[in-house]
Order: C-alpha cells, then structure tokens, then sequence
C-alpha cells in the first residue's frame, strides 16, 4: 500500500476512534479548569505520539513472529473483554 494511502488510512481510523473517548474528554476537562490550553494540547499531543509509537513497535516486531491474522484476532479479543468489563463496570 502506498505511503499516503496508508497515511490517510491511519489517520481516518485513529481519528475517528479517538472522538469521544476517554482521553479526549480528559483533555477537555483538563482545558476547562483554567490550564494553559497549549501545555494541554502539547502534552495530549506528545502522549498520543508516544503511546502510538510504542503500538507501532510492538505490531511490527510481533508481525515478524506471529500471522497478523492471530494479532487481529487476539485485538478484536481485547476489545471484547474490555467492552464487557466496562459494561460490568470492572474498568
């Protein structure tokens, strides 16, 4: 896949993921609390960088050893157990 195809991917996919979600509302009511916007923004921005980063290395490494296909299932796995335990108000 191209460079900018996957850029484009990437971004739709995180971006879309990550409106509403607990770190976002996080940042909002870090900003409303009378914080400098800037340090808010820099620091959200760099966690977000920093945690992608560490998601980026570990998927790749892990693809050099397992078929992506159990790394898929083993994510929609995750997301189950997470979604049921937030349900169950365990999270």
């Amino acid at each position: 896949m191209p460079f900018w195809q996957t850029f484009v991917t990437t971004f739709l996919l995180v971006f879309l993921a990550e409106l509403g979600d607990k770190t976002q509302l996080s940042v909002l009511l870090l900003a409303a609390q009378d914080r400098p916007v800037w340090g808010v923004f820099l620091g959200a921005s760099v966690a977000l960088i920093m945690t992608s980063l560490i998601a980026v290395l570990i998927g790749s490494t892990l693809a050099r050893y397992i078929p992506t296909a159990y790394i898929q299932k083993g994510a929609g796995a995750a997301f189950i157990v997470i979604g049921v335990l937030l349900l169950w108000g365990r999270f």
